[in-house]
């Protein structure tokens, strides 16, 4: 596909490990198209390839095949939930038990004359015009509110009720939540289109570590203090006020999360 940019683009950009033993988050940077890509690692939690996790190879896998920026990204989505399916038949992976499929979150962009996006999962696409306002371009309810819910009652207690409750949620993949994993299923819980970008300073894609914690989980999050965060301080001001937060909450008593800090994958492309 023909590069043509009208637009002079300048990023920034973050990859970071958590509090994990490895970065399952990958990005994405190209002349026209950016993405970040949020791996989850199956529940046997087996490692693959040199020690690397399902997650981590899912959202590679996923990545290297948007890098190719040579199809509409619905399109390039198909052929990266299908190379993640079949890395999984390479390994021999036993895909009738749908706890062993490797997955990841997406969110990908194309700049040309407009704006073409896509997402999936909890991975974030947000647009900031010139008059300080933003929008959220895929509209969708967090898949683990319940689980947050229930680890706050339970005094950020992982145990078995909790543990249950994740592995519930891991089975809803493309179920209630989408993600890909290589089902046909993810195809149908994707999102994307074309957006003007008249009026548009930035455009700002994040994986979830990239999120300000909060002590009550939300069905549907509010991005109003990330946003003015994000206008004020930057895309590194935000991260290292997210880091702060959760470092002086180590042991996860305060914001319910799952590990004290999460991956970050984040680009802020500024025209």
């Amino acid at each position: 596909m023909g590069i043509k940019i009208k637009y002079k683009i300048k990023t920034e950009h973050i990859l970071e490990k958590g509090s994990g033993r490895l970065n399952e988050d990958s990005l994405v940077i190209g002349d026209n198209l950016f993405g970040v890509f949020d791996g989850a690692t199956s529940l046997d939690t087996h490692a693959f390839e040199g020690g690397q996790t399902g997650g981590m190879i899912a959202a590679q896998t996923a990545s290297h095949e948007f890098s190719k920026n040579h199809f509409p990204l619905d399109q390039l989505g198909i052929r990266a939930n299908q190379a993640i399916r079949t890395k999984m038949i390479d390994q021999n992976l036993d895909m009738e038990h749908r706890q062993n499929l490797w997955s990841t979150s997406a969110a990908v962009i194309r700049i040309e004359e407009e704006l073409e996006w896509f997402q999936t999962g909890d991975a974030q696409i947000i647009l900031f015009y010139d008059d300080g306002s933003f929008r959220v371009l895929a509209d969708r309810k967090d898949h683990d509110y319940e689980t947050l819910t229930m680890l706050k009652a339970e005094k950020f207690k992982f145990n078995a009720a909790i543990k249950d409750q994740i592995k519930k949620v891991r089975f809803q993949m493309n179920r209630s939540y989408g993600v890909l994993n290589g089902e046909p299923e993810a195809l149908n819980f994707t999102q994307s289109g074309f957006e003007s970008l008249e009026d548009v300073t930035s455009i700002l894609l994040f994986t979830d570590g990239l999120q300000l914690p909060s002590t009550t989980p939300a069905q549907k999050k509010s991005f109003d203090l990330f946003a003015q965060k994000f206008q004020e301080e930057g895309l590194t001001g935000v991260k290292e006020s997210i880091r702060k937060i959760e470092s002086q909450d180590p042991d996860i008593r305060r914001y319910p999360r799952f590990k004290c800090h999460d991956d970050i994958a984040a680009i802020a492309v500024h025209l």
